[in-house]
């Protein structure tokens, strides 16, 4: 059954500015700006003033089937997920985990890249990029952990993804 009209809202807080125009959302904050496209998904996306300094944004599906609303949601998370980023950012902590061979992390490029040696007693020297605006760097309280940062939690998860530890 299609519903008539499906409506979603997000506050933004004050020192965040967003900026929409043919489906692609811009978020800018303290922290710097982060872009999405979301053309793919046919809905109203909005940018409402809700007073003098409080705004908006609100999300509505006509005529939409059960998994076209379900869309809503999603795209109101992923605006979320942007304006956490711009104004705290994002923190992924991993551990390098051994039992024999003691696994070997080096950061190199001030963060922008890690050289992983002896891994599973390998020869062969790992060497992973992180993504854009993702830096990786060891932890000092704890042993053999690393702490990757970032304003874009897709780039700091797939970040994390890619490393074999």
């Amino acid at each position: 059954m299609r519903d008539i009209l499906k409506t979603e809202e997000l506050d933004i807080p004050e020192g965040v500015t967003v900026e929409i125009k043919s489906r692609v959302i811009k978020v800018t904050g303290p922290r710097g700006s982060l872009s999405k496209a979301v053309r793919h998904v046919d809905m109203d996306i909005r940018v409402v003033k809700a007073g003098k300094d409080k705004s908006k944004v609100t999300l509505a599906v006509w005529q939409g089937g059960r998994k076209h609303v379900a869309c809503l949601r999603t795209i109101r998370s992923l605006i979320n997920n942007m304006v956490i980023g711009v104004t705290k950012g994002f923190q992924y902590k991993m551990r390098a985990v051994y039992a024999h061979f003691p696994v070997n992390c080096i950061i190199q490029e001030q963060g922008r890249a890690l050289e992983i040696r002896n891994f599973l007693g390998e020869k062969t020297v790992r060497h992973v990029q992180m993504l854009d605006g993702v830096t990786i760097a060891e932890s000092k309280a704890q042993k053999d952990e690393l702490i990757l940062e970032g304003n874009d939690i897709e780039n700091v998860s797939q970040s994390g993804e890619v490393l074999p530890l």
